[in-house]
């Protein structure tokens, strides 16, 4: 085939190669594997990390721009979804997803970190160049150029309904929320508007990293004498990482002695073993045990009784995880995959059981800022047969005077107190116990007999934990 004859160049500036960026290309590419594959950032960056650490691309300050700019972009996706809308001259659902991601990533080195402006819209432009092509990439410029004319509180002023006349819309546009979680956070937390703006901001902020050290394989001083080290604020087994901390680092950590474990999920389990019991204290179950952190300070803390753990998961890849992390438990155990609604162990079989439950997870959205703008309100309708159905089962599977915990990390009230409500109806023979008391260093645990906790009050996961012990 001859070659065709090169069209001759328009007079003006001589053609520049876009100038490759692998910090946010690395970016973009997270982003969009969140939005095309509907993968979670937790579960992608990580590799896409350590390949660039490999190929030596990256140093740690760039591992720590990359993070930055996917976390910080998702986190408040709705907010800058709000700015772009109204710089752009077509609704938003007709511009490209990935030019939307860039661009959003331009927003947010814009309104969001100290980058300085000509230097976001820069690197912005030559990024849309890299991955969008030049006819793109003079779109993502005007867009960003409009936005660059004022920062995030003007901005704010401009797109967001006043709160007079709309209180959750305003809320869901300032703090990137959906409208719908607004609403149902507000409900679950009660009160004016202080406190759920105060339970936006936090979910809006990086989580610290919590370690756990697992009773009888790790201890809290090893843990601490690690570097960025500190003391858990509630639970007595709890070491927080400070900036730049990784677990990874953590001796204990690679050898599975110690682990990775909010504070909340660490106290839930602390107050299932702490619960008053009569009688035999000999077996324990967790119902719902995958991936195997609450599982495995269970296993910990009944192997310091002499007490025996079942672990059950209904996904056999999700036991794998549970088995891992409780190898080299010091007391006896045993993980089975099985579906905790029907139920592979005889009724009444143990005396203090656990069922975490499968949940819309609005409790952890600091940690998973995508599955806010994932979940619907429908969502509720499709967990809520699965969550009564397995208190239903854990109710069955203890002995009489025995306590079961229903726990999980939403505070949605139809996850919550609902589920509780509307299953212990059908058990008579049950009574809530006051969980509070089991937790007495932890402030604003709510009315009783349940507990809720807060990430802007307790700097935890929003876990929801209701203790019941069956009577007859």
């Amino acid at each position: 085939m001859s070659e065709q004859p090169r069209r001759p160049r328009k007079p003006g500036k001589p053609y520049r190669r876009p100038q490759k960026d692998p910090v946010r290309i690395l970016a973009f590419e997270a982003l969009r594997a969140v939005d095309e594959r509907d993968a979670y950032a937790n579960l992608v960056l990580p590799p896409l990390l350590r390949k660039a650490r490999e190929t030596g691309d990256f140093d740690a300050r760039d591992a720590a721009l990359a993070t930055e700019l996917v976390y910080g972009t998702l986190r408040r996706q709705g907010t800058y979804d709000a700015i772009i809308a109204d710089c752009v001259d077509r609704p938003l659902r007709e511009v490209d997803p990935p030019v939307l991601d860039v661009l959003s990533l331009g927003v947010h080195q814009l309104l969001g970190t100290r980058i300085p402006s000509h230097a976001a819209v820069s690197a912005s432009v030559e990024l849309a160049r890299v991955v969008l092509g030049d006819g793109r990439a003079k779109f993502v410029n005007a867009v960003l150029r409009k936005v660059a004319r004022d920062d995030l509180d003007g901005w704010l002023e401009r797109v967001a309904p006043p709160y007079d006349e709309d209180p959750e819309d305003h809320l869901a546009v300032v703090h990137s929320h959906p409208r719908w979680v607004v609403s149902a956070l507000w409900d679950s937390l009660g009160g004016g508007r202080t406190g759920i703006e105060e339970l936006l901001a936090a979910d809006n902020e990086r989580p610290e990293v919590t370690l756990v050290a697992r009773p009888g394989r790790a201890t809290l001083e090893e843990l601490l004498g690690e570097e960025a080290a500190v003391p858990g604020r509630w639970s007595p087994y709890a070491v927080r990482l400070s900036e730049g901390g990784e677990p990874g680092a953590v001796e204990a950590v690679r050898e599975g002695r110690a682990g990775v474990q909010d504070e909340g999920s660490q106290l839930v389990a602390l107050a299932l073993a702490n619960a008053p019991l009569e009688g035999p204290d000999r077996r324990w179950l967790d119902g719902c045990a995958g991936p195997g952190g609450k599982a495995a300070l269970l296993g910990a803390l009944a192997a310091e009784r002499g007490a025996f753990l079942l672990a059950s998961e209904k996904q056999p890849h999700r036991a794998g995880l549970v088995a891992r992390a409780l190898d080299g438990n010091p007391g006896p155990y045993q993980v089975i995959a099985a579906d905790g609604t029907r139920p592979a162990w005889r009724p009444g079989s143990f005396d203090r059981v656990l069922v975490d439950v499968p949940c819309t997870g609005l409790g952890a959205l600091r940690r998973r800022p995508e599955a806010r703008w994932r979940r619907r309100p429908e969502d509720l309708d499709g967990f809520a047969p699965l969550q009564r159905g397995l208190l239903r089962s854990a109710l069955e599977a203890v002995r009489v005077g025995g306590i079961v915990a229903y726990a999980t990390c939403s505070p949605h009230l139809a996850e919550t107190r609902a589920v509780v409500a509307d299953v212990l109806k059908q058990h008579p023979d049950t009574d809530l116990v006051d969980a509070r008391p089991l937790l007495p260093d932890v402030p604003a645990l709510g009315e009783g007999p349940d507990l809720q906790l807060w990430p802007h009050l307790h700097g935890t996961d929003a876990m929801y934990l209701a203790l019941i012990r069956r009577t007859a």
